[in-house]
């Protein structure tokens, strides 16, 4: 497949700021960016500050202030809690002079093999050969974020119901740059909701402002496997879920409350 961009950002000379690509587009308004890649740059400054490369990041929420337009995006983290063993960094994407996203991780500093007598691999569906590519309907074949990322579906696909699919990168996160395990699985954890939606995209909204995902270790290749679920509730208010996994089974969990309503 021939992409028409490099990465699904840009940097530019100044420390911290980026332009965004078509890759990061939404599905439904192309001036807008998906929530993934955003989510992924967030990351990338929070591990850029963090006090050791040891501490791993464990629980990351990532608050949509509202839609995220494409253009330039400047990048920034603090720590607000140091810690030798763990910390909380907040992090913040600013979209021209308007705060768009506001992040928080816990980082738990990783001790290489101290608990691997108590942890077990799972057995995960192998990943299956390449298909042609179509997308929800009502949504263009040049969709970027869509192309941006290798799709192979196990079960559902981009119909309501649940969805059980591998998926990678095709693109880095920052031109130039090898992104990290976990700017990767952050870039696919915000699909967790539009790929599991039970209603019709095309007649309702089903809308996280929120995402947090729950690290218990990277991945440890670029294939993610993605088991996502929603449901709703009576009142208009629903739930994302997903489990991630690499070949070795699950190391990540995703939750996305929902706003749901008729378009």
């Amino acid at each position: 497949m021939t992409l028409e961009f490099d990465a699904f950002y840009l940097p530019t000379d100044e420390d911290g700021t980026f332009e965004s690509t078509p890759a990061t587009a939404s599905p439904w308004d192309h001036s807008l960016q998906h929530g993934g890649p955003p989510a992924a740059l967030l990351a990338r400054a929070i591990e850029s500050v963090r006090s050791d490369p040891a501490l791993s990041i464990a629980r990351f929420t990532a608050d949509m202030l509202g839609g995220i337009p494409q253009g330039t995006m400047r990048v920034e983290a603090s720590v607000v809690r140091p810690g030798r063993r763990v910390e909380l960094i907040e992090a913040s994407l600013w979209a021209g002079d308007r705060l768009a996203v506001k992040a928080s991780a816990w980082l738990i500093r990783a001790t290489p093999g101290s608990t691997r007598d108590h942890w077990r691999e799972e057995k995960v569906p192998a990943i299956p050969a390449a298909s042609s590519e179509r997308f929800f309907d009502g949504v263009r074949p040049d969709w970027g974020y869509g192309r941006a990322i290798d799709w192979r579906f196990i079960s559902g696909g981009y119909e309501p119901g649940p969805a059980t699919v591998w998926a990678r990168l095709r693109v880095p996160l920052v031109a130039g740059e090898q992104a990290s395990p976990v700017q990767r699985l952050l870039t696919l954890a915000d699909s967790t909701n539009g790929l599991s939606g039970s209603l019709p995209m095309s007649s309702w909204y089903f809308i996280p402002p929120t995402v947090t995902v729950t690290i218990e270790r990277p991945p440890t290749s670029e294939w993610m496997l993605l088991d996502a679920r929603s449901t709703i509730g009576p009142d208009g208010i629903g739930l994302a879920q997903g489990d991630m996994a690499d070949e070795h089974g699950t190391f990540a969990k995703v939750a996305q409350p929902l706003m749901v309503a008729p378009r």
